[in-house]
């Protein structure tokens, strides 16, 4: 397998995430994980694969509407490993929950990290940080939010 190849898979491995946590397959998205990975998510953190798939399955399921896209990825395949690999990818993530009349539209850095087991790529560790975050009650949509990583404004 060339560097071009594994560049590839570990890209459709980070697609596959995206999409399948927003089409709420539970069974895919886990298979993206390797056995002992971690997540942060700007401080919501998981120390193994089975809670964060059991959050993501509670609070993401039926109702709540997503949408998460990853862009600009920077992927970069150890010298010293040929089975690890680190990744740096900017997120759009949209979030509707009508129930709660609330939604969310942000963006993130991405960094990972993905090791290759039997032959498969997977990501071992997770996260961002936000650069923005919008938030806003549906039914006020003049009420937005307004977050960044420093400043909190209400406009």
């Amino acid at each position: 397998m060339t560097a071009a190849d594994d560049v590839a898979a570990i890209t459709r491995l980070k697609y596959r995430y995206l999409r399948t946590l927003d089409t709420k397959e539970w069974v895919g998205f886990a298979t993206c994980f390797a056995v002992d990975a971690t997540a942060d998510y700007n401080g919501l953190a998981f120390d193994d694969p089975g809670s964060l798939v059991d959050y993501m399955r509670r609070n993401m399921g039926q109702g709540v509407l997503t949408m998460h896209q990853a862009h600009h990825p920077e992927i970069d395949l150890d010298r010293d490993d040929p089975d690890r690999a680190t990744g740096t990818w900017y997120l759009h993530d949209k979030v509707i929950v009508d129930a709660h009349r609330f939604a969310l539209e942000g963006g993130a850095i991405y960094s990972d990290t993905y090791v290759r087991s039997d032959g498969e790529w997977r990501i071992l560790r997770t996260g961002y940080r936000r650069t923005f975050e919008l938030t806003w009650n549906l039914d006020e949509p003049g009420g937005v939010k307004v977050c960044g990583p420093e400043v909190r404004s209400r406009f």
